[in-house]
């Protein structure tokens, strides 16, 4: 197995996925302290980097807790890319620098960046060796399995990109066309392990603990990536964990301690952020994805995307709790859950409530 070229204290690392406006520090935090071996910060525009825009630079700030972490930038430009990653080495000194050629959102492609680099692979190497000439780091690459079904080739992808300097890749077993209809082949991150020699993290349709698992078996990769699978459940890291040392699975957290993660979160999320009310309601997703799968959910998430205080997440926790023990709330809701997901919660980058939110928000 390839070592990574960073330290990672794991056999196989579980990854946090780069995700905008949802893998933000206090975020990070919470899955690290949940099991997750590695997290990358929400991916961010070279542009904004080199012009040290202040938005831009604050979504760079981590703590020591968050170690071992990535900064995922991106863009078209080699020099911007280069000198973003330069900068990012000289003051926030990650563990590693991560590209990102995956992102299949309109707004980041129409400017050749993200999945969009894909159409031209010269250009992809070029930004990958500007990128490693930049920085003393370890530099990795996040991709897809090409830019449509005619031009799918991940494995000449992926070794142009080991060519080029990447000292590790995440593939994420979809085309760009695709966004995220059907299914990640899984099959093709086992053929880039396969005739690659650094380290491949698979990515795409993780879900639950199992499918970790699964994953890994399939693929045999070095390590697994979860992104939206980690949404208001962080406590699946701890899970796959338990099920990849081939340990009894620790069981789902009850009502009250899903509410206590839930309020840990928004605790640190207040602390974080310098807008109180702004936070709230920027955490209203979360607390969208807290709230799936439990009973009479349709009326708790009603409450709870209304909400503008993290004061008042604690009332509507509590009234539920308390209405709870009373017997008053029974069954579940799932249709309510099936069109809360995508409606309620936007999705992972837009649009469609399945696409990834390492493009949600694009920082220039």
């Amino acid at each position: 197995m390839p070592r990574f070229p960073f330290p990672v204290d794991a056999d196989v690392p579980l990854y946090l996925a780069p995700m905008a406006g949802v893998s933000e520090s206090p975020f990070r935090r919470l899955c690290r302290a949940h099991g997750a071996d590695v997290v990358v910060t929400e991916f961010l525009s070279a542009e904004g980097i080199r012009r040290e825009n202040a938005a831009t630079l604050d979504r760079l700030r981590f703590g020591a807790e968050e170690r071992p972490i990535g900064v995922q930038i991106f863009g078209a430009d080699p020099v911007a890319m280069a000198e973003a990653a330069a900068l990012v080495t000289d003051v926030f000194q990650p563990e590693f620098v991560d590209i990102n050629f995956g992102c299949p959102v309109k707004k980041v492609v129409k400017r050749n960046g993200g999945s969009g680099c894909l159409k031209d692979l010269d250009l992809v190497q070029r930004i990958i060796r500007a990128v490693a000439a930049a920085t003393h780091l370890p530099v990795t690459v996040k991709t897809r399995s090409g830019w449509s079904e005619e031009t799918r080739d991940p494995v000449g992808i992926a070794l142009r990109m080991q060519d080029a300097g990447a000292r590790a890749f995440t593939l994420h077993a979809r085309t760009r066309t695709q966004m995220y209809t059907g299914h990640a082949r899984w099959e093709e991150i086992a053929a880039v392990v396969e005739a690659l020699d650094v380290p491949v993290i698979g990515n795409g349709d993780i879900k639950t603990p199992a499918d970790v698992v699964r994953m890994h078996a399939v693929t045999r990769a070095a390590g697994i990536m979860i992104g939206r699978g980690s949404y208001g459940q962080p406590w699946i890291f701890d899970q796959a964990k338990d099920l990849l040392a081939g340990r009894p699975m620790r069981p789902e957290p009850n009502v009250a301690e899903r509410f206590a993660v839930a309020l840990a979160h928004a605790r640190m999320v207040a602390a974080y952020e310098a807008d109180p009310r702004g936070a709230a309601i920027e955490f209203r997703k979360h607390l969208g994805w807290y709230a799936k799968g439990l009973p009479s959910s349709a009326d708790l998430r009603r409450q709870l995307h209304a909400v503008s205080s993290f004061g008042e997440v604690e009332g509507i926790f509590g009234d539920y709790l308390a209405r709870l023990d009373r017997g008053e709330i029974v069954g579940a809701d799932a249709r309510a859950d099936e069109s809360a997901d995508g409606a309620a919660l936007g999705g992972e980058c837009s649009g469609d409530g399945a696409v990834e939110a390492c493009c949600e928000d694009v920082a220039a």
